[in-house]
């Protein structure tokens, strides 16, 4: 965990990635978009064979799910969620909103049940929710939906025993930058209609769980500039923002430039270190792995959030890489996740009773 004695980093605002007209050189593009597709195809599969196992099924932890509920008027799976709740429970109970990540464009809710069934066998009421993805969708469309998501939620949990007053948000990845901005719009008044239509429900979440977040995604360069990425992981780290900004795989990406030429809420990270909120920020609990080349923005964040008055408490697990929290057959992740649920029963309440714990051998970030 961060050592709260030592002064906090200066934010490293950074300007955007420049743009290439040309796409990438051949086998560059190739290796950026089998690299992406590798990794999301493990990821998918390993969520399968997951699902399959007797381990996997919800109700041994005491849990419930009702499935493909739409959060929105249209009829397709990108505007779906699942519920997934705590039997026997006293209700009402603490809601957590659930955002899966995948670079923004690959994994669903569906490769997240593990998250889900390990908030709720402590007594939440879980929604995790499908997005548009990129490169078909690109900014903002994730960032609408989830904002969506989260409206719905807020209306509608009471049903399901939730309680909206003590709403959560989560995600890990690219789900941690956009539930980074379900925050920020909660607390930040904006001219984006789906923006200020958060704002305007008035409910700020109790706390905020982002896990190894991209929370900056333009200038994706910065990464390897301070030395953090590598061969392997830069391309994928650059594929954020071709498909996020710009709806191209094969785009190239370079320096940096004017960041202004790009949308803030993109880049959660920097419209908390340069907006005063009109309403304070929430508490964040702020893990990542010191392998992970994200941990920048993390610690970024940390820092932005103290010097608005916030309260932020970052945790870095030695040695660990991106999404290590999704591998509940390691220490480091046990420990995460004991960490996380001690930070909700500091800020949200005491949950419900402790139900078994989970256990699995495959699961995704």
């Amino acid at each position: 965990m961060s050592d709260p004695s030592k002064p906090s980093p200066k934010p490293q605002t950074t300007p955007a990635a420049t743009v290439e007209a040309s796409s990438l050189p051949f086998l560059q593009r190739m290796s950026r978009q089998s690299l992406t597709w590798a990794i999301g195809a493990a990821f998918e599969t390993s969520a399968k064979i997951g699902n399959l196992l007797p381990l996997a099924n919800p109700e041994r932890y005491g849990v419930s799910v009702t499935r493909d509920i739409p959060y929105t008027d249209q009829q397709d799976t990108d505007h779906l969620l699942d519920i997934y709740r705590p039997l026997d429970a006293q209700e009402p109970l603490p809601v957590v909103l659930y955002i899966h990540g995948g670079g923004f464009r690959i994994l669903s809710k569906d490769t997240h049940w593990l998250m889900a069934i390990e908030f709720a066998r402590r007594g939440y009421v879980v929604c995790t929710v499908n997005y548009r993805l990129a490169p078909a969708h690109p900014f903002p469309a994730a960032a609408e939906d989830v904002c969506d998501a989260w409206r719905w939620m807020l209306d509608h949990v009471a049903a399901y025993g939730g309680d909206p007053d003590r709403a959560v948000v989560s995600g890990e990845s690219a789900g941690a930058n956009l539930c980074t901005v379900v925050a920020v719009v909660a607390c930040i008044r904006r001219a984006e209609p789906w923006a200020r239509a958060v704002f305007e429900r008035g409910v700020v979440p109790k706390a905020v769980i982002p896990f190894c977040g991209i929370l900056q995604v333009t200038d994706p360069r910065r990464f390897e500039r301070m030395g953090l990425s590598s061969r392997l992981t830069q391309p994928v780290i650059d594929s954020c923002f071709a498909n996020y900004m710009v709806g191209d795989p094969s785009i190239d990406v370079t320096g940096p430039s004017d960041a202004s030429e790009h949308p803030e809420l993109a880049d959660p990270l920097c419209v908390i270190e340069q907006t005063v909120p009109d309403r304070a920020f929430p508490p964040f609990y702020i893990p990542c792995g010191t392998a992970d080349p994200l941990i920048d923005d993390s610690r970024r964040l940390g820092a932005a959030l103290r010097a608005q008055g916030g309260i932020a408490l970052e945790s870095e697990f030695e040695g660990q890489g991106h999404a290590f929290q999704a591998w509940l057959m390691k220490k480091s992740a046990r420990l995460c996740w004991s960490e996380v649920h001690a930070f909700l029963d500091a800020h949200v309440g005491e949950p419900a009773a402790e139900a078994p714990a989970v256990h699995t051998s495959s699961q995704p970030s």
